[in-house]
């Protein structure tokens, strides 16, 4: 099938075209704007015989710098300045050949002032959810009979369930409630594939990672206008918004994967080629060339074409894609789908670009590794590599890690050992060094591609509060994903469906409401509660935003470690044995000096002493030290 599939795109693309007349069926970017701090874009302009036009632009303070062809005559790409004097307008795109004469309109819009790129920081808890999953508020989206997959069934795991913007709109209320302060959606593109073979089932694309037309949001989640709304609606609550994006790959239904512009424009091989998953090549000096290519170009999976970033057009196509996204919708922050599998000078490309539009923005990329150097590797850092990254921040892979590891030996013998229990979080932060700002990296428990948390740690609601407490008050930037605030577990068997299932109460007539309190049960309205504590503190409490973190070499799984500026002190104390334990304080000196009670911000009690901690069983609590 793999080796057919690469055969089928080798085949469509850039055959000889039978003559037709020119004309002009897309262009992107759809639009652009004055006053962009970049007075350059580059236009695709797409349609049958596109490419053998001469063009002109004749329109004050726009010019035609150049316009080039390529292998395929259905695309040209025509180089624009915009001059700091022009105005807003319609842009005349005149195309002629012989007595044929093409006119295309491009419209150059006034920047807005609405709020946008506001980055998101230590003050920010962001919450990940994906909106097929979330809520449905407008059932009349679900599914259309002219989409590749027309199918919505919710008995059905793998197959779109009807989830929509209009509904994430609504349920912002509980969000709010429950102290988030961004919401990071898996993307919200057209998605317009077909139903895959996976592993011998046909599943739906409704995680959104297989983008058809850049310039459109599935109309399944209500398009672009939808999109707009709910970050306007967003921004009025006071949540910042988190835009998915995906460079290293398309959907194998994307328009121009279709008529591909040259041969160049994806990753070719002569039989179909994998990635190896493997991320040792990429920073290993003894590394082989196939291995690091193999790894770079190799196709993730077979029905998502690997884009060529080498290639200018394509790199072009991108960046700009992704200044003109912050610009349409206004989002805030920037996460990168599949970092690693990128080329790394693309990438430092377009964070620059994006970067110099927007200075606020957050970019965090998904470079899914298990060490230290690696993951170092694709952010700002102090190690000498011969390429230097400069992504601000990234997923944290090796604290998730370290975490889970770490909790699972909770309550067990392991809690003490050398290595174990809360010492490989300890150690895995002990790195930081090696991180020009590892504030900036966004840390996580678990996520849409991997096992629920609260089954990675056994059900056990001890292991639960500690690794949420650990999540929330460390350095980073947390994220949480849709559901742990209620309990929602499972593990990634058979599939990944599993751990991706609907929000109990997202879709009219279901039988249980888990966003309101009456219907939750008891254990989950004291897994949302203790949630809702702790994001709250943390919102408005400084030394969890912007202070400084010193940690204590656990001894006998006793883990303690402060957050703390000018304004304030917290200190966590964690307990991971099964065995109360008393904690006498002196060794903290160095962070407890001056302070002489504190508030326990987990139950509201005042210690009027602190001379020795008296810590249950399998319990982590947050202080917050005073005078």
């Amino acid at each position: 099938m793999k080796k057919t599939m690469l055969r089928l795109l080798l085949a469509a693309s850039l055959l000889p075209l039978a003559a037709s007349a020119q004309s002009i069926t897309r262009v992107n970017p759809t639009n652009w704007w004055v006053g962009m701090k970049n007075g350059s874009v580059q236009l695709l302009v797409y349609g049958p015989q596109a490419g053998t036009l001469s063009y002109t632009v004749n329109y004050p303070g726009v010019k035609l710098v150049k316009a080039s062809t390529v292998e395929n005559p259905n695309y040209a790409f025509l180089d624009l300045t915009i001059a700091a004097t022009a105005k807003p307008g319609t842009v005349s795109i005149v195309g002629k050949k012989g007595t044929q004469t093409v006119t295309q309109k491009w419209e150059l819009l006034a920047r807005d002032n609405t709020v946008k790129a506001q980055g998101v920081t230590q003050a920010d808890l962001i919450y990940l959810a994906m909106p097929d999953r979330f809520a449905n508020g407008d059932p009349s989206n679900d599914k259309f009979a002219d989409l590749a997959d027309p199918n919505m069934d919710r008995a059905n795991p793998f197959f779109r369930h009807g989830g929509d913007l209009q509904g994430a709109a609504q349920r912002i209320g509980y969000l709010k409630d429950l102290g988030m302060t961004a919401v990071w959606f898996t993307p919200v593109l057209e998605n317009d594939q077909p139903l895959t073979n996976e592993g011998g089932t046909m599943r739906a694309a409704y995680h959104g990672y297989g983008f058809t037309d850049h310039y459109t949001v599935d109309r399944r989640l209500g398009g672009n206008a939808a999109y707009k709304a709910y970050v306007r609606q967003a921004h009025a609550a006071g949540l910042k918004v988190v835009q998915d994006a995906v460079y290293n790959h398309v959907g194998i239904n994307h328009w121009f994967v279709k008529d591909l512009p040259m041969k160049s424009w994806l990753h070719q091989w002569p039989t179909y080629t994998n990635t190896s998953y493997r991320q040792q090549p990429i920073t290993d000096p003894h590394a082989a060339q196939i291995d690091r290519r193999v790894t770079l170009d190799g196709w993730f999976v077979p029905f998502l074409p690997d884009l060529n970033q080498q290639n200018p057009y394509v790199a072009n196509f991108l960046i700009q894609h992704a200044i003109w996204s912050v610009e349409t919708f206004g989002v805030d922050a920037w996460r990168i789908d599949t970092y690693m599998y990128n080329d790394q000078p693309f990438m430092n490309r377009c964070n620059a670009a994006l970067l110099t539009e927007y200075p606020k923005i957050h970019i965090f990329g998904e470079s899914s590794v298990t060490s230290i150097v690696d993951q170092a590797y694709y952010v700002k850092n102090k190690i000498d590599f011969p390429f230097k990254s400069n992504q601000p921040g990234g997923l944290d892979f090796v604290v998730e890690g370290a975490m889970l590891a770490g909790l699972k030996e909770v309550g067990t013998p392991a809690a003490t050992g050398w290595d174990n229990g809360p010492q490989r979080l300890y150690q895995a932060l002990a790195q930081d060094a090696v991180y020009q700002d590892p504030t900036k990296l966004v840390t996580f428990i678990d996520n849409h591609d991997h096992n629920r948390f609260l089954s990675e740690v056994g059900e056990d609601f001890d292991r639960y509060k500690i690794g949420l407490t650990w999540l929330l008050t460390t350095r980073g930037i947390p994220s949480l994903y849709y559901g742990t605030e209620i309990l929602m577990k499972n593990f990634k068997d058979p599939t990944d469906a599993e751990v991706r299932k609907d929000f109990p109460g997202g879709w009219p007539g279901d039988k249980e409401n888990k966003f309101t309190a009456a219907g939750r049960s008891q254990k989950e309205n004291e897994a949302f509660n203790f949630v809702r504590t702790l994001a709250t503190y943390r919102r408005t409490h400084p030394a969890l935003h912007s202070g400084k973190l010193m940690q204590y070499l656990p001894e006998n799984g006793l883990y303690v470690y402060f957050r703390y500026d000018a304004s304030g002190t917290v200190m966590v104390a964690t307990n991971t044995t099964d065995k109360a334990a008393a904690l006498p304080t002196a060794r903290f000196a160095e962070r407890m000096s001056g302070f002489n009670k504190a508030r326990n911000v987990l139950n509201g009690e005042t210690l009027s002493s602190l001379a020795t901690l008296q810590l249950p069983a399998k319990t982590a609590v947050v202080l917050e030290l005073m005078k």
